[in-house]
């Protein structure tokens, strides 16, 4: 049995690197159709099979941290059993690999951007990083990888775990994000794809190979709860690698496109993890781990082999200059109607607020089915953020955010302000305690008790991550530069969220926060951060320098003349709506105190009236000793 897997992770592993080397040498020179210089065959092939190894290193640290995570149980302790333990082993030591692949990732990239053979890269390699994106991406990931490789011969916790987990899912995304799929026409929904594309291929492939290895392990305990976890994590994986797959397939290739060389690979690769994922139903119980070994090594090597090509959307359909800063074009004047109904899906923002809106309601529907109530109003609340987030991010709103100021700060007042009220008043956290099976439970009790949530949700943290980020955002430059980068806005939209929901979670929250505060204590919290926001407002509409002047120049909207005027808009905006949603949350915090103070007060009735009353007990007693022999004589 060993030497048959043993055999299919090498089968594996040749396929990819096989196909990566075929694809690069039958497509020759990729960089002429864009009018590039080629960096040389040779340069080619060393990139791709170095891109191969970090890929691969990568995905099989995910991988193996998630399935450490959440397939194998952990002690009750939260200490890693021995089985956990062995997949974070395999997680350091393919994080070794994933350092070295990415450093030697960047002048290769270098040169592959520029055009530049290897003897020229060395010698300008400082520049030819500093002027291209990629090599950057490959330094972040570097970095990223050194943490975990770091951390993880460290971690002997679940808690442990998930950090590193999180850490290695971040170190899949930047050469993604900097790469093809961030460049012309419909790059806003490709990269958001990708997102989702990336850390589901990492689990499936990385979290495959170290149940291999646990399967190898004579006697191991829960084996049949650890291949039940894993099926149930890597079929989830599977559909969105097919789903968003596809989605970013049709944004690179065009329907037309499918008929080339690129658009066959994808739709091999495709069609690999989706036979995989029909043929798991069939194969229940003998479920062969070798074939599905293999067929992770062919979607691996496609998946690097299409970084290699050129795109057919590149050459057939060149993006005007609005489509390379946003990845569309806006074609009129933003009206009430266009704001409200011209919609663009944002499959990272927009998507996430439906499914969180789904989850909420299986939760609730899971309490009726035991015949336990939950209150409408937190239900009404929670609803009503989801719509807020999905209208903000993929709505006209949304649409028309990248192209002019003063759409994107009624964005960010409606992510950042209005949402998050409503989201906290849901209550998500005490229904998912209520309702989530025992091992997720523990996960989420596990992570609400961790330092780092501590540390997010200390009143001092959360309020000036709420307050600050205004500040630093939109006057230190990083605004004007974070705008030519789709995964950078998308960054932002998920900081105004966040933020906003973890200063409203300590402020008005239903869920108990890691440190709860006294109600007086809440509502000096709001007053303080109250006229920092008016401040914000103010100081922005009375700037005489431009927000992100570089940007809006390029993009050069017809209807947007004066962008000094549309940010004095923007500025109003900020001003006006910071103000609604402290008032509803003025309220909303003393109808609290009140209801608090109500139920107190029952509750005293209740135990004086059963005698049991503590004060009225420490009265009588203290009553007593006045009255005994030592005060009497």
């Amino acid at each position: 049995m060993d030497v048959r897997i043993d055999r299919a992770a090498v089968l594996a592993g040749g396929i990819g690197v096989a196909g990566v080397l075929l694809v690069v040498v039958v497509a020759g020179d990729v960089h002429a159709p864009l009018g590039d210089s080629d960096p040389g065959r040779l340069a080619s092939l060393l990139f791709g099979l170095i891109r191969f190894a970090s890929d691969a290193a990568g995905v099989v640290v995910v991988g193996a941290l998630a399935f450490a995570a959440f397939a194998v149980p952990s002690t009750p302790d939260g200490r890693l059993s021995a089985d956990a333990f062995a997949s974070v082993c395999l997680a350091a030591g393919a994080a070794v690999v994933w350092v070295v692949a990415a450093l030697a990732a960047v002048p290769l990239s270098a040169g592959d951007a520029s055009g530049q053979p290897p003897g020229v890269v060395w010698a300008n390699l400082p520049a030819l990083v500093d002027a291209t994106e990629e090599p950057k991406a490959w330094l972040c990931v570097a970095a990223l990888a050194l943490v975990v490789a770091v951390a993880a011969r460290q971690t002997l916790t679940w808690r442990a775990a998930v950090l590193c987990f999180a850490v290695a899912v971040l170190g899949l995304l930047p050469p993604v994000v900097a790469g093809h799929v961030s460049v012309g026409a419909w790059h806003d929904v490709a990269t958001n794809a990708m997102v989702w594309h990336v850390p589901a291929a990492g689990v499936w492939v990385g979290a495959l190979l170290a149940l291999r290895s646990f399967l190898r392990r004579p006697g191991a305990p829960h084996r049949q709860l650890v291949l039940r976890r894993y099926h149930r994590m890597s079929a989830v994986c599977l559909v969105v690698l097919v789903l968003s797959g596809a989605v970013t397939g049709l944004a690179l290739a065009r329907p037309a496109g499918l008929a080339t060389g690129f658009g066959a690979l994808l739709l091999l690769k495709v069609t690999v993890c989706a036979v995989v994922l029909l043929l798991r139903r069939g194969w229940a119980g003998r479920w062969p781990v070798g074939t599905e070994v293999v067929a992770l090594g062919v979607a691996t090597g496609g998946s690097v082999a299409l970084t290699h090509l050129v795109p057919p959307a590149f050459t057939a359909d060149p993006p005007s200059v609005a489509e390379s800063l946003m990845g569309y074009e806006l074609t009129a004047a933003p009206d009430p109607a266009a704001l409200l109904l011209d919609w663009r899906p944002d499959l990272l923002v927009g998507l996430g607020s439906v499914l969180l809106a789904g989850a909420y309601l299986a939760g609730v529907r899971v309490l009726r089915r035991r015949g336990v109530g939950w209150p409408v109003r937190r239900t009404a609340a929670w609803l009503a953020g989801c719509l807020l987030v999905l209208v903000a991010s993929s709505s006209g709103i949304g649409r028309y955010a990248p192209g002019m100021f003063s759409v994107h700060m009624a964005a960010h007042m409606v992510l950042n302000m209005f949402a998050p009220v409503l989201l906290a008043l849901g209550g998500p956290v005490t229904l998912a305690l209520r309702t989530l099976p025992r091992a997720p439970r523990g996960w989420l009790v596990a992570l609400l008790h961790s330092g780092v949530a501590r540390l997010v949700a200390h009143p001092a943290v959360a309020a000036v991550g709420f307050v600050a980020s205004f500040y630093v955002l939109y006057f230190s430059g990083l605004f004007g530069a974070a705008m030519f980068y789709h995964w950078a806005h998308q960054l932002m939209n998920v900081h105004f969220l966040v933020s906003g929901y973890v200063f409203y979670w300590l402020v008005i929250g239903v869920d108990r926060p890691p440190r709860p505060l006294p109600h007086l204590a809440r509502l000096g919290m709001l007053f303080a951060v109250m006229p920092f926001h008016a401040f914000f407002g103010v100081i922005l509409m009375n700037s005489p320098t431009v927000v992100a002047e570089t940007y809006y120049r390029y993009l050069a909207l017809p209807w947007v003349p004066d962008p000094l005027a549309d940010q004095r808009v923007a500025g109003g905006i900020a001003w006006a709506a910071g103000e609604i949603p402290m008032l509803v949350v003025v309220i909303a915090l003393l109808a609290q105190w009140a209801a608090a103070d109500r139920r107190e007060a029952t509750r005293v009735d209740r135990r004086v009236d059963s005698g049991a009353d503590d004060r009225l007990a420490a009265y009588n007693a203290m009553l007593a000793d006045l009255a005994g022999p030592r005060h009497q004589a």
